[in-house]
């Protein structure tokens, strides 16, 4: 049983017509009679303007002790230790979920692994390459992924592609996008249509494909009749993407809604030799990033995607010190504590790193003003690793953030103390945020039916 919520209403209405004997609309921008007063919500039932919904993802957790100071209970006000000193910007912007467990039911804990999947999917694998549900960040571009010209944007900024922790089942992980001179032609090549342009005409081209495409559809209804229950299992989730690739065109032929956020950023140029070379080497993953993030933060302004992930580094940490062959994963289980510092300093180093990429993240998302506040106000951005103490596989209190207000719906500045409760608390809320009509979410001891009503506004 499912807990159904309000559909989400059409962003605009259009005006209907016919071009050259085809149907087509042209959607109208917001208008007055549509808002609420301050601009931000539509008038009719109160509905918030477009809420996006993103993931960032980093390797190797935290140095426990050295990174968010522990707390007995939740409260406002995180604590930021030497580890996540460049975190304190974002202050206001972030809630960090800390003491949330992580129970496998006697599973084993395939390291670097099961972290990533049990928080992100709730369920346990049952193997080294198991993903047995559907990611959140899926679930959720289910339900507002569909009004937009890409379903989910996922990307990396530590160059291997198939280290990408969005997919449906253990099959489907999807290659992310690692060249950012890739990642603008796709989002901002020949088939984007500027929101704020005055001149829309639709491409002959997409009536063509999305009318044959359609035909094709038409088809596969009656031939679905003729098969078997195993065939039709295998065929749905082709005719899925095939649905999914229709409604893409169908968007492309209406005018977009005017986004007053959005501005074509500059072509990024080729990266050299030199550059590609160095791409595992951590300073070369935090510039690429950073590129990575001001194409991406714009194709949601320009209401590309509702839906994206970024990983920063992967599960198994391949980076190295610039000039070291050591990575950062090697490190954690060779290089010896500090018995001074109480705890391994080249290690450290490169968590210190992930924290200042994920502050450097929010940025982007926060430079852009959108409406009253920001992008970063309007997102709900859930980052975390898939381990706590990576020199252990320590899996209990992996560090997990909220970053952004979702619209208003969440409040942010919390330390919130799970108290061993299961981590799929923080996704399940985060869900629900997002308007996915869950009642409960998870399996064995990760399920939950428990919001974490301290952070919902």
């Amino acid at each position: 049983m499912s807990i159904l919520l309000p559909k989400a209403l059409p962003r605009r209405a259009a005006l209907r017509g016919m071009l050259g004997g085809t149907a087509i609309s042209v959607a109208l921008p917001f208008l007055d009679c549509t808002l609420n007063n301050s601009g931000t919500a539509l008038a009719a039932g109160g509905q918030a303007l477009p809420v996006r919904f993103g993931t960032w993802y980093w390797g190797m957790g935290h140095t426990p002790g050295h990174a968010i100071k522990e707390k007995r209970q939740t409260e406002k006000g995180i604590e930021f230790l030497a580890e996540c000193t460049s975190l304190m910007r974002h202050k206001e912007d972030l809630n960090f979920f800390g003491n949330f467990g992580m129970p496998l039911d006697g599973r084993a804990n395939y390291t670097h692994f099961s972290g990533w999947v049990a928080n992100r999917t709730g369920s346990a694998p049952n193997h080294a390459n198991d993903v047995p549900a559907p990611t959140m960040d899926l679930l959720i571009a289910d339900r507002i992924g569909n009004e937009t010209r890409f379903k989910t944007i996922d990307v990396s900024a530590s160059g291997i592609a198939r280290e990408n922790y969005s997919a449906r089942n253990g099959d489907s992980r999807g290659a992310a996008e690692i060249s950012p001179v890739a990642l603008y032609a796709r989002l901002f090549g020949a088939d984007f249509v500027d929101p704020n342009t005055r001149d829309f005409k639709p491409d002959p081209t997409i009536m063509v494909e999305k009318s044959a495409l359609s035909a094709v559809m038409e088809d596969t209804r009656s031939y679905m009749k003729t098969i078997g229950a195993a065939d039709k299992a295998r065929l749905d989730e082709y005719f899925t993407s095939l649905r999914q690739v229709e409604n893409q065109l169908a968007l492309q032929l209406e005018a977009p809604a005017p986004a007053e956020a959005c501005l074509v950023p500059p072509r990024p140029e080729e990266p050299s030799a030199d550059r590609l070379s160095r791409a595992r080497e951590m300073p070369e993953v935090m510039a690429n990033q950073r590129i990575l993030a001001q194409i991406l933060a714009m194709a949601v302004a320009c209401n590309q995607t509702n839906v994206f992930n970024m990983v920063f580094t992967d599960n198994f940490a391949s980076v190295r010190r610039t000039g070291e062959t050591y990575t950062h994963h090697l490190l954690t289980h060779t290089e010896v504590v500090d018995t001074k510092l109480g705890y391994q300093p080249l290690t450290f180093w490169f968590q210190k790193a992930c924290s200042d990429g994920w502050a450097e993240y929010l940025d982007v998302f926060k430079g852009i003003k959108e409406g009253s506040g920001t992008l970063l106000d309007n997102c709900l951005i859930f980052a975390s690793s898939e381990t706590n103490y990576a020199k252990l596989h320590t899996i209990d209190g992996v560090p997990t953030y909220l970053a952004g207000k979702a619209g208003g719906r969440i409040k942010a500045g919390y330390h919130v103390v799970g108290g061993g409760d299961p981590i799929t608390r923080i996704g399940f809320t985060a869900m629900r945020a997002m308007g996915v009509p869950l009642e409960k979410w998870g399996t064995k001891s990760l399920q939950t039916s428990k919001l974490i009503t301290d952070i919902l506004a």
